[in-house]
């Protein structure tokens, strides 16, 4: 598609913040999924998983702004 890897994409953001909610800031996958707009794969789990996470998930975007800002 002519992109070189320098050039940042949409997907590569998504794929770095993942990276880094996950192993650098040690956030619950789960909570990343869900920001990331993930669908869970196995049928069981889209029937009973009814969780938002939101209050947690706000920490972590809050986490996330701060650890951009001190780049």
């Amino acid at each position: 598609m002519g992109y070189d890897k320098e050039t940042m994409t949409a997907h590569g953001f998504r794929a770095m913040a993942r990276t880094i909610l996950d192993e650098v800031l040690g956030f619950r996958v789960e909570w990343i999924e869900h920001q990331l707009a993930h669908a869970v794969r196995d049928a069981n789990g889209r029937a009973y998983n009814r969780t938002s996470y939101l209050k947690d998930r706000v920490k972590m975007m809050q986490d996330w702004a701060d650890y951009l800002d001190s780049l």
